[in-house]
């Protein structure tokens, strides 16, 4: 009777098993140039000197949801 090796590899850690992939890697660009952009556009359309703190961070908010939701949709899967 012969037996294969089994051979295992480190899994490493959560972070690198869920966050640190290929996929993981081009969510968070695209979060990051969501938040940017939304960030310009709001900042060329409004008023500079009545933006708030808070109206930027809403800002920037949506767009890296948008940024999310590009990358994370099943059509940008291939499941449509």
């Amino acid at each position: 009777m012969e037996f294969k090796k089994l051979e295992l590899k480190p899994q490493g850690n959560w972070f690198q098993r869920n966050i640190w992939t290929q996929h993981g890697k081009k969510t968070i660009l695209y979060m990051v140039a969501g938040a940017v952009l939304s960030l310009v556009f709001s900042l060329i359309t409004g008023d500079i000197e009545k933006l708030t703190f808070g109206e930027n961070a809403y800002s920037l908010l949506i767009g890296a949801f948008f940024g999310f939701l590009i990358t994370n949709s099943p059509c940008a899967r291939g499941k449509c």
